[in-house]
């Protein structure tokens, strides 16, 4: 009788929908889980629309060689402060392949950090560029760059195994997130939850400064989930969101991670 050989596992399929599940299981560190994510397929409309964004281009980058993938997290594996964003930008990080690098966006945040000490220098070109965070690790829940920067309910909760397995990872270190916006704060309960901590009933509402003592579930160091409004140019523009407002909150969690900002 001829062996018929096992179908291949959805960890080894970037294009099944199990793969970030799959994949993000098997990874034992971050550098492993950085390195298999920018391989994912598994969003179509994902994948289709950073490609196409990626072979149109916009004028000011049509000498630019698209990174065209997804983003991996960027920071230290032992970071006790995670900030957590939405989604890379058409022509941001899905063109530098770094998170919140190449819009306006990130170009205060990165700003922001490097004032408050911790990043070596305040600007973000593109991956690889030799910048560096200092405690601070950068993610978002959704890693392509979706239409309209709209990603769906179904494509986020496809990608959650990606941001959950990195936190299981820095679960050692990590002592204080920071979601940036509605929709991070909305897609870390869930992903906290699975890490590891508990979320309490009824959960936690979003607000900028809001704030939230997590205990983990085997009795570990307990993390505490703090709100900030998104700095896209939406917020930062009107005056919702300034540089002031960031700096301190920011720099209040970076004290409540341990660390020591200026």
């Amino acid at each position: 009788m001829p062996i018929t050989a096992p179908p291949p596992s959805p960890a080894d399929d970037p294009g099944h929908p199990r793969h970030p599940a799959e994949a993000a299981a098997r990874a034992d560190g971050l550098t492993a889980l950085d390195r298999v994510v920018t391989g994912c397929r598994a969003c179509p409309r994902l994948v289709e629309w950073r490609e196409e964004t990626a072979r149109t281009k916009r004028r000011a980058y049509r000498d630019w060689d698209y990174w065209a993938r997804p983003v991996p997290g960027f920071g230290p594996p032992d970071a006790p402060l995670v900030l957590v964003g939405l989604a890379p930008a058409a022509h941001g990080a899905n063109r530098t392949g770094r998170i919140f690098t190449g819009d306006p966006s990130g170009d205060l945040l990165y700003a922001t950090l490097h004032d408050l000490g911790l990043a070596n220098r305040p600007h973000s070109v593109r991956h690889g560029d030799g910048l560096e965070l200092y405690g601070v690790r950068i993610t978002d829940p959704v890693r392509c760059a979706p239409p309209d920067n709209k990603p769906s309910t179904a494509e986020r909760d496809t990608c959650r195994p990606w941001i959950t397995r990195e936190l299981q990872l820095m679960r050692p270190t990590v002592r204080t997130v920071v979601a940036l916006g509605g929709f991070a704060w909305q897609a870390l309960l869930p992903v906290v939850a699975d890490a590891g901590w508990q979320v309490p009933r009824p959960q936690p509402v979003f607000g900028h400064a809001a704030l939230v003592d997590l205990p983990a579930r085997d009795g570990g160091p307990p993390l505490r989930l703090r709100g900030c409004y998104h700095v896209s140019p939406r917020n930062t523009n009107t005056g919702r969101l300034t540089t002031t407002m960031l700096r301190d909150l920011l720099r209040d969690a970076a004290r409540s991670a341990g660390l020591d900002p200026r």
